[in-house]
Order: structure tokens, then sequence, then C-alpha cells
């Protein structure tokens, strides 16, 4: 399903370009011999996403709508309609492929206007919105095009454990990549549509009056980067364990959820026996803790949110509602006893 949530028409004020000499662009190009031309350009930030398909296919009884609804607000500053920050590249693709310009800006609205001048050559435009609140991931290597990426947090090692820890991302990460020529004599205008390079997953639990004392749950299987100039995501050799928060719903039902980098299309190799996994953790009643890995065959992409549904049975163990989801359970388990496998 796709979203058009707002436009942003956008005339770039002239600057002074952040290199020095005849290769950088600033308010008098003179002496480099370079024409300048001013133009126009209209960002589009496009959300598409399956979210409200699949909040009203998933959460349908009675008591599961106002579960919809609290994960609906938990998600409203990740599926957003509302840019807090843009940060926008343009590159010299005739030579180096070097940064020419660099431009952040707070926006905090659904439009905003600026101006630009540029000599006429061919450039790479990179753009990317809502990185600057990000904890988790960072933009990086902004001085080449080819090497311009998102890119998460290694993590933490838990006590016990060789699997690294990160949190959730904080914000929905959008990005576009535009080829771009400057002509002379002509009126340009270049519409510039950035999508969502990032997803959710939730994980909604009936615990069936299971007493426990603590839970925890946590997704893997993610890509950990996101190289902006060819669209590509990067897969670690070990994924991190995301961590999932839990979302406050008004009855009985537990939710999780998780952001982060979407999941691989299919599988890559063996042993591998899902695209990603939810891993959860309950701490029972009587001091035991029981794990279960929920193997996930279908894979997650950019802009989704996938929602996966079960119950606690009396051992303290997931029983997922689809018969495809992979089940494994150890009983009384005991952190760093148990291989995480690589996705």
């Amino acid at each position: 399903m796709k979203l058009k949530v707002f436009l942003w028409t956008v005339l770039l004020p002239s600057v002074a370009w952040l290199t020095a000499g005849c290769s950088a662009i600033d308010d008098d190009l003179s002496d480099c011999g370079e024409e300048k031309k001013e133009l126009q350009l209209d960002y589009q930030l496009r959300l598409v996403t399956n979210m409200t398909t699949e909040l009203q296919t998933q959460l349908t009884t009675v008591t599961e709508l106002g579960v919809a609804s609290s994960l609906e607000t938990h998600l409203e500053n990740i599926f957003s309609d509302h840019a807090h920050d843009i940060d926008l590249t343009f590159y010299d693709t005739e030579g180096t492929l070097d940064s020419l310009y660099h431009k952040r800006d707070i926006i905090d609205a659904n439009q905003t206007s600026y101006t630009l001048t540029l000599p006429m050559r061919k450039y790479m435009h990179l753009a990317v919105a809502n990185i600057a609140e990000n904890t988790v991931v960072s933009l990086e290597n902004v001085a080449h095009s080819n090497t311009s990426r998102l890119q998460q947090v290694e993590g933490t090692v838990s006590d016990g454990s060789p699997v690294r820890i990160i949190d959730s991302h904080t914000t929905g990460l959008f990005t576009a990549r535009q080829p771009m020529e400057v002509l002379s004599g002509v009126s340009q205008t270049f519409n510039v549509r950035l999508f969502m390079a990032n997803s959710a997953v939730a994980l909604v639990l009936n615990p069936k009056g299971h007493n426990y004392t603590d839970l925890k749950v946590y997704a893997t299987g993610f890509a950990s980067q996101f190289n902006i100039s060819d669209s590509v995501y990067v897969y670690p050799a070990e994924s991190p364990l995301i961590t999932a928060e839990k979302v406050e719903t008004d009855n009985d039902l537990l939710c999780y959820c998780t952001v982060n980098f979407p999941s691989r299309d299919v599988l890559t190799r063996a042993p591998a026996s899902s695209l990603w996994q939810l891993k959860v953790y309950m701490t029972n009643a009587d001091g035991s803790t029981t794990e279960t890995v929920l193997d996930i065959q279908e894979p997650l992409k950019a802009g989704e949110l996938k929602i996966i549904k079960g119950d606690v049975d009396d051992e303290g163990a997931i029983r997922p509602y689809n018969s495809t989801v992979g089940v494994s359970v150890t009983l009384d388990w005991q952190e760093g006893g148990t291989y995480h496998p690589n996705l």
C-alpha cells in the first residue's frame, strides 16, 4: 500500500562549498571559469508501508484492537509523515566522486524552502531524512558517494554470552539517490523521492494467566548497514540481538516491538533455518528461565511492520499462531549455554 505522505518543495540557498580551490563551489567562481546555474529541487518523502494493513488483518478481536491502537501510537514517530531533519550531499560524478557540498538542516515541518546555485556539471545527489536524532544509526563516510552509508552501532556484549545487544532504531529513516545534470540556459526542476530504509517487528502474546517475574524479547537477523548510493543492505557475520521495547496496552495482552533494518529476502547459506528470529526469555515464578526461539521464513522488507502472535504455555514457552513460524524451546535455560546461529 503506497501512501503519499508529504511534499517538500526545496530551493536550496546559496552557500559556500566546503572544499577550497577551483573544485569548490562558492559565491564567486569567476576565477575557476565555471558558469553557475540556479535550479529547483522538489523533495517528496514517500511512506510506502503495510502498517495499516498489518494492524487491520493481524489484530482483529476486540481485545487485540486495543493493542493495535497502542502499537500504532508507539510507532507514530517511525512510520511518520514528519521530517525532523535532512542531510543533503552533492557529488562530482565526472571525476573523483568527492562530495562538493554537504548541508544539514532542521525542518520540523512538512514543507520548507531553500535556493541552490550550482556550476554546470553532472552530480549524484544523496539525501537522508531523520538521521540527526537516531541514537543507533549514524550517517558515515559522506566524503565520497560510493562510501556514504547508514551504519548501525555494533552493540555491547552481555555477560556470559558472545552475542552483541543493541537498542531499537529511534527514528524512521528515509533516503534518496538522484543523478543530476545542471545545464546552461534551461529552467530545471529535479524531483527527489525519499523512501523508508528501516522497518519494525511486533510480538503480541496472550500470557494465559501464566505466572512470571520477567520477560525479555529480542529480534535478530537483520542488516547492519545501508549503502545509500546503490541502495544495498549489508548483513553482519553475526547478527546482534535488537532489544524489543514493551508497548503498554490497556488489557492483559503483551506487546513488544523493535525497529531495525530489513532482513534478507532469501536464505543465503546453511545451516540457517530462517530469515530472521524472535528470541523470548521468560523468567518463571520458580526462578527458571524458558527460552523460545521463533524462526520466521517471511522476509521483513523496508517500510514494513510484521506482527507475530502467540500464547504463553504453562512452562513459559511461546506457541505461535502461525504454523509456518518455527519454534525451538529450551527449558531451564542458562545464559551462555545456548548457541546462537549466524543468520
